[in-house]
C-alpha cells in the first residue's frame, strides 16, 4: 500500500462574510503529512450511507479536539461551562467512532475525539472537571496560554502500546480541556492518567491500531515521543 489517507474530523464555523465552512486545525493536517499521511477532511452533514462509502475509502480517522459533546449523549446533565456544542458534529462523530471500533479501521483520538470516541461506546463524561471531581488539578490551559505549555505529567501503563509508541511512561504533557471521562467505555482499556486520576490515554485491545489521548500532541511535534504517535498511528493505517 502507499500513502494511507488519513481522513480528519471537521468543525462548523462562518468566514466574516457569513458563510459555512467546514474546517480542521492545521496543527492536525501538518502532523499527519509529517508522519507520512494524506489528510483529508471529513465534512459534516451527510447521512450515513455516505459516511460508509467514504470510510470504505479512508485508511485511518483522526478524531480532533473542539467544542464539548451534549450531556444528553451520555446520560449527563447542563453545566454552565458547556461551550461550542454542535448537535450535527456529535451525531457524524459518535457514528464514526462506532464505526472504526466495529471495523476495525486505524484511529487515533485527541482531547474531544478522545471523550466522543469513550462516549460513543458507551462511556461518561464529566460536564467540567474542577466542578465535579474532588482534588482535581487545572486541566484548562487556554486561551491565552501556548497551546504547547507542558501543564503535567502523565504516568503510562508500562505494557501499554502508548508506552511502547513514546518510549516513555511518564512525559510532560499539554492540557486544554475542562472536560473529562469520568466512566469509561467497557470495551477500552485505560492506559494513562494525570497526577489528579483524570484519565488521559486507552486503548481498544485486538483492534488494528485504537488509541486516544486526552492531551493534544499536535501542538508537541518538536518532542520525538508525540512525533512517533503520529508515525505509529500513520504506519498502522497504511498496512
Amino acid at each position: 500500500m502507499g500513502q494511507a489517507l488519513i481522513g480528519i474530523t471537521s468543525f462548523q464555523q462562518r468566514n466574516k462574510a457569513g458563510n459555512a465552512m467546514h474546517s480542521a486545525m492545521a496543527a492536525y493536517i501538518e502532523a499527519v503529512a509529517h508522519a507520512g499521511g494524506l489528510p483529508v477532511l471529513i465534512p459534516l452533514g451527510l447521512d450515513e450511507t455516505a459516511y460508509q462509502a467514504l470510510l470504505e475509502r479512508l485508511d485511518g480517522v483522526l478524531f480532533t479536539g473542539g467544542g464539548d459533546v451534549h450531556p444528553d449523549r451520555y446520560g449527563g446533565k447542563d453545566h454552565a461551562r458547556l461551550g461550542d456544542v454542535d448537535a450535527e458534529r456529535d451525531r457524524v462523530e459518535l457514528w464514526l467512532a462506532r464505526a472504526v471500533a466495529t471495523q476495525d479501521k486505524p484511529f487515533l483520538g485527541i482531547c474531544r475525539g478522545f471523550q466522543v470516541i469513550n462516549v460513543a461506546l458507551g462511556g461518561s463524561l464529566y460536564e467540567d472537571i474542577l466542578d465535579q471531581k474532588p482534588g482535581a488539578l487545572r486541566h484548562d490551559y487556554y486561551p491565552d496560554i501556548p497551546r504547547n505549555h507542558l501543564a503535567h505529567s502523565v504516568k503510562i501503563e508500562p505494557t501499554s502500546l502508548l508506552a511502547n509508541i513514546l518510549g516513555t511512561t511518564s512525559p510532560q504533557v499539554n492540557s486544554l480541556h475542562h472536560q473529562g471521562v469520568r466512566q469509561i467505555a467497557e470495551s477500552l482499556t485505560p492506559t494513562a492518567y494525570a497526577p489528579d486520576g483524570i484519565l488521559e490515554g486507552y486503548e481498544l485491545p485486538t483492534h488494528r491500531f485504537g488509541l486516544a489521548v486526552q492531551w493534544h500532541p499536535e501542538w508537541l511535534q518538536e518532542h520525538e515521543p508525540m512525533r512517533r504517535l503520529f508515525k505509529a498511528f500513520v504506519d498502522a493505517s497504511a498496512h
